[in-house]
């Protein structure tokens, strides 16, 4: 196997599996998330800070701890990759849900109605972190409260922000896409690949 062209900083399953889909060789650098522990990034909006600042905002941070973390572990350098996904739907931000009945409400709000996906990727390489912003409009269509508890019961909604998987058993819920499908599940290649370019990585 090739060095690694990168570090990921994540353990998302599925942005692993889209990057390996460009054939990027890559390692992850794991952050403190465990509940209980202090976190390394911790993904609260402050006030009244705008969706789009906000996933921008996280991205970099995620981009930025990764950083240090790779110069703390003496590990070689090369650039670390960080990535936020959000939910917005009338300016308000869907994270993860924190429980099933979180979850629940949130599919409610979204069923029948179109929201954005805002994915931001963000690599930090030495002095500079660059960014990139995604947005994509996913449409639900109208879901039966019967529905929406069976999807809840599956475990699928837990880590996905707005409680539903596009790329999972939610995609039978979606009726429209408009934008990157690969950054409604979590890191959009096109932008992945032009911030690699910038930083001399070309990947195809």
């Amino acid at each position: 196997m090739s060095a690694p062209l990168l570090y990921l900083a994540s353990k998302s399953p599925r942005r692993q599996a889209l990057l390996q889909q460009l054939g990027i060789e890559f390692e992850t650098l794991l952050l403190r998330e465990a509940v209980g522990r202090e976190r390394d990034v911790v993904e609260e909006a402050f006030d009244a800070e705008p969706p789009l600042h906000y996933v921008e905002r996280i991205a970099r941070t995620k981009a930025q701890v990764g950083w240090h973390r790779m110069q703390n572990r003496k590990l070689a350098e090369r650039p670390v990759l960080g990535a936020d996904t959000e939910v917005v739907l009338d300016g308000d931000v869907f994270g993860k849900p924190r429980d099933a009945d979180d979850a629940v409400r949130m599919l409610k709000r979204l069923s029948g109605r179109t929201h954005q996906v805002h994915t931001a990727i963000a690599i930090r390489y030495r002095d500079v972190t660059e960014v990139e912003l995604s947005t994509s409009r996913v449409t639900l269509r109208r879901l039966a409260a019967t529905e929406i508890e069976h999807y809840v019961r599956t475990g699928e909604p837990r880590d996905k922000a707005g409680a539903y998987a596009a790329q999972g058993r939610a995609a039978a819920f979606v009726s429209r896409i408009e934008g990157s499908y690969s950054g409604i599940v979590g890191l959009p290649l096109c932008e992945t690949a032009t911030l690699l370019a910038r930083l001399g990585v070309h990947v195809l």
